[in-house]
């Protein structure tokens, strides 16, 4: 199959940010209109193939279904990116302004990261810990706004395809049992429980049936009737049935393996080199030295963490001392509300002191939400979850409320800062609200940039002033300690033959996380090859950043402008990323 060469094409000039700024045309049949015809087809191709990612951006058009993954459709897409690659080529790029570079820049990351994608056969393994094809489903009525009975419909028909859409997965899971490219058997046992538990006794019971409990008041009775009655039909005959079939082939028939990391997958080496390269955005770093940022980060890490325990004249060990931190009853929450109410009132002290820190603040509002109930037992501390603008709901803090005595309070401004503002929900809705470009940049999510951020904002805190006491400091600091240990773990399991327990150990015995959260990061890392990398590399890129603006503009420097400016274009690569904060340390130094 022919492989394109985007990352190594003289597509990146405005990396060189010494380079002149090219004049724009304003013929629309010139490089500028050929780009902005690209875009726009590219966008109109993704929202057709993807309709559950159309109904995410708010675009109802397609909510009646959901995408395709048989062979047929995947031979489809990868020839139809194949063919947007060869438009962009085409195009001169040195005829296009710096913005418009930065959209074709972007564009040849997406393109390049799916052909990739479909070369290495990365759809036979089409879930992990945190995500997947059944949860895409159980969030088929996620941003819809039920206003007539078309909707109610449409909500129903995408249900009825669920049975469709889990047999095209199990298809391609069976051709990866044939070849040996599997998930571990670790991995299919942490999921199983969530998938078994969509096949209720009562088919109100499940959440599909959600939308049709407080249906909208513009239908008649009669036609709301009707349609709760198909819904428990659809729900007990299609959506249900198609859970328990996902639930019986992954017990009974699908070849998991007992290896765990990535290299030792058939053509594992490229597997996992695409994974750093899809989740860094760093295009030439190597596992080994990724390994050896981690380590060094663990100690200089481990240093502050012991200098704080000094400074509260804890009488015992590190270990002893993060023992009591994950068994004194002061450090939780009795209740699930409680734990709920501490996580809002510490966003809304977050709230509160963001206009000294930036100056543009996104208008889509969010909430603080506990995770459902069938993904809580196997899910992290915490996520976030952006919602379309104009959309039934803003932005979703989620917190998880299972298993209280392994959520300590001390962690939830960490927790926040991170998922909620200035972190997640901040740089999500800025993005959904960038102006003058091409609609598909406002969908774009690079783990590198999006948890590096988000990472940063945790230690901004402590310039903010959120962290109240030494132990809300211990929290961050356990949660850097966290991000840099997965540096460590993350290459040691995919590329150095860790074992399962090993990398538990080691996370265990640096950071204060409760055994519980310790486990389910484990089996993520092991289930999601390279991602848990992108948050410390993300976060140490932004502080470089930082570091060297202050240095080249001294008195100049504006720590508001500055994030603005490094959430000025969405999430980016972080090679795009330094572009965009060099060429505004320019514009100052100049007086632009």
């Amino acid at each position: 199959m022919r492989r394109s060469n985007l990352f190594i094409a003289p597509l990146f000039c405005m990396f060189l940010v010494a380079c002149d700024s090219p004049v724009e045309t304003d013929d629309k049949a010139g490089p500028t209109g050929e780009l902005n015809a690209l875009t726009a087809d590219y966008w109109d191709y993704y929202l057709r193939e993807y309709p559950a990612a159309a109904t995410g951006q708010g675009i109802n058009d397609f909510n009646d279904r959901l995408g395709s993954v048989d062979a047929e459709a995947r031979a489809r897409r990868y020839q139809a990116r194949l063919e947007f690659v060869d438009r962009l080529q085409a195009i001169d790029y040195g005829a296009l302004s710096v913005q418009s570079q930065l959209d074709a820049d972007l564009l040849a990351w997406e393109l390049q990261n799916a052909i990739e994608y479909e070369e290495l056969g990365l759809y036979r393994i089409p879930f992990n810990t945190f995500w997947g094809f059944y949860v895409n489903a159980l969030n088929a009525s996620s941003s819809v706004v039920m206003r007539s009975r078309e909707d109610y419909e449409d909500y129903l028909a995408r249900m009825r395809d669920i049975p469709r859409y889990f047999e095209e997965h199990l298809a391609n899971m069976r051709l990866g049992s044939d070849e040996g490219f599997v998930l571990p058997q670790i991995v299919i046992d942490g999921v199983l429980p969530t998938i078994e538990a969509q096949v209720k006794a009562d088919p109100e019971d499940s959440s599909f049936y959600a939308p049709f409990v407080a249906m909208n008041e513009a239908l008649s009775e009669s036609e709301q009737d009707a349609l709760r009655a198909e819904a428990r039909n659809v729900i007990a005959n299609a959506v249900m049935p198609a859970y328990d079939n996902v639930a019986s082939f992954l017990r009974d028939d699908y070849q998991a393996s007992q290896r765990l990391g990535a290299e030792q997958q058939p053509n594992g080496e490229a597997f996992y080199a695409h994974q750093i390269r899809r989740y860094t955005t760093l295009t030439e770093t190597t596992a080994d030295e990724i390994h050896a940022t981690g380590l060094a980060e663990v100690a200089r890490i481990r240093r502050e963490m012991e200098t704080l325990i000094a400074e509260l004249n804890f009488d015992g060990s590190f270990d002893e001392f993060t023992e009591f931190l994950l068994n004194d009853p002061q450090f939780f929450a009795e209740t699930p509300l409680e734990l709920l109410q501490f996580a809002a009132y510490t966003a809304k002290r977050v709230d509160y002191m963001m206009p000294a820190y930036f100056n543009k603040l996104p208008r889509q509002s969010y909430g603080v939400i506990p995770v459902p109930e069938e993904l809580a037992p196997n899910y992290t501390s915490g996520a976030y979850y952006g919602a379309p603008l104009g959309g039934k709901n803003g932005g979703a803090y989620w917190v998880n409320t299972f298993a209280l005595d392994q959520r300590p309070l001390y962690e939830i401004p960490a927790l926040t800062l991170h998922e909620a503002v200035p972190g997640h929900h901040h740089s999500n809705a800025l993005a959904l609200e960038l102006e003058n470009v091409p609609a598909f940049r406002r969908s774009l999510g690079y783990s590198a940039f999006g948890e590096g951020w988000a990472l940063y904002t945790e230690k901004l805190g402590v310039e903010m002033g959120v962290y109240q006491t030494p132990y809300e400091h211990f929290g961050r600091l356990s949660f850097e300690m966290w991000r840099a240990c997965r540096l460590v773990i993350d290459t040691g399991l995919h590329s150095q033959n860790w074992t399962r327990q090993q990398a538990i150990d080691y996370l265990m015995s640096n950071t204060a996380l409760a055994a519980a959260n310790a486990r389910a990061e484990i089996d993520r890392y092991i289930s999601w090859p390279g991602q848990a990398l992108a948050y410390k590399l993300g976060e140490l890129k932004v502080w470089e950043l930082r570091r060297y603006a202050e240095d080249e503009l001294g008195d100049d420097f504006d720590l508001r402008v500055f994030h603005d400016t490094v959430l000025s274009q969405g999430e980016v690569p972080l090679a795009m990323l330094e572009a965009v904060v060099k060429r505004w340390v320019e514009d100052v130094r100049d007086g632009n």
